[in-house]
């Protein structure tokens, strides 16, 4: 689920780079990492320029691909599943984790079908490991715990020239992400208004710089991720809060297809004792209905908010409220799959 306290973070942080390794060793480089303690820094040298260091060849059709971020002065590591077609052009969707990052184990890898589902798709879905519990935003200042935090530089300037001169792509960009990435793919749409055709935010908070919206991110970076929100975007409702209010700033959408989903926060068909991912766990089931039916009735009132904001500045939207759910993988699969028919005709390739 996308919700649960994962790892510390000097854990999750070497999990990280040791996948960058494994992908180093097995292309044959001398790749030198970065040594990432409990706050996240690096002592890599400062490089002028992001590049990729490293692409290895993974099972099926997945690929690894290191890339070093200037900005933040680390490597990346990225899961990259290929289309099904390479030697023609196609798309990118760039499809983000939730507040862990990928460098958990709540992953759309590991707790989804979304490798086979897009196996027979010409689509590249390029899934950054990395980030976690940092609204994949750029931060103010360097936290001592998630150390240091450039991620819109990186998704919307760094990576996707990088990805393009790297892969045969059309150039065509999709976003979409879940939970706490379901409010960034937002922000990020409206940092770089020509890059995505569409957009699509899962269980996301559209709002924060209001009550709810805040006391969402003060829970994700503060309560599980230990960070400061005020290195992120400054004081509490301050400038930098309302620069990166979706709902503020809803109009810098404009031109780009945007696409938002949520539950009600009622036990729905994926919140049974039998479900794939509650696997008969009762515990797993009390807080997937509990703490999850809440956090997915907030989640529920902000896209209505959002919902009513784009509609009163006629940017058309598809928003799909459903009468049930909580905030877990299961709905999130479900709608991947509900979203990509549109998604897949703003990227102009067949579904």
């Amino acid at each position: 689920m996308g919700f649960r306290k994962g790892p510390g973070r000097s854990a999750v942080s070497k999990a990280a780079v040791g996948a960058a390794a494994v992908a180093a060793l097995a292309v044959g480089g001398a790749l030198a990492l970065p040594y990432v303690g409990s706050g996240g820094s690096s002592i890599l040298p400062v490089a002028k320029k992001s590049k990729i260091e490293a692409v290895t060849h993974g099972v099926g059709r997945t690929t690894t691909v290191v890339v070093y971020s200037a900005s933040m002065n680390r490597q990346i590591p990225l899961t990259v599943l290929l289309p099904r077609d390479e030697k023609k052009p196609s798309p990118v969707l760039y499809l983000l984790n939730g507040a862990g990052g990928g460098e958990d184990a709540a992953t759309w890898a590991a707790k989804t079908d979304y490798a086979q589902f897009f196996a027979s798709k010409n689509v590249y879905v390029v899934t950054p490991i990395g980030g976690a519990f940092s609204y994949y935003t750029d931060w103010q200042r360097d936290d001592p715990v998630l150390g240091r935090n450039k991620w819109q530089t990186f998704l919307t300037k760094e990576l996707p020239p990088l990805i393009d001169k790297q892969f045969k792509t059309t150039k065509t960009n999709g976003l979409a992400g879940i939970s706490m990435a379901g409010t960034s793919v937002l922000n990020l749409a409206i940092s770089a208004p020509r890059l995505y055709r569409s957009v699509a935010g899962y269980s996301g908070c559209a709002r924060t710089s209001d009550p709810i919206g805040q006391s969402y991110i003060k829970m994700v970076v503060g309560d599980r991720g230990g960070g400061n929100v005020v290195n992120m975007w400054g004081p509490v409702g301050g400038p930098g809060w309302i620069a990166n209010d979706p709902y503020i700033n809803a109009a810098r959408l404009r031109g780009t297809k945007v696409y938002l989903t949520a539950g009600s926060g009622l036990p729905g068909r994926n919140d049974t004792m039998g479900a794939k991912l509650v696997n008969n766990d009762p515990l797993a089931l009390a807080n997937q209905v509990v703490v999850g039916g809440l956090i997915e009735g907030g989640v529920n009132l902000c896209t209505q908010q959002m919902a009513q904001r784009l509609a009163q500045l006629r940017i058309p939207a598809k928003v799909m409220l459903r009468p049930t759910g909580t905030h877990s993988w299961g709905y999130w699969q479900d709608d991947l799959e509900r979203t990509w028919p549109m998604i897949a005709r703003d990227l102009r390739v067949r579904p």
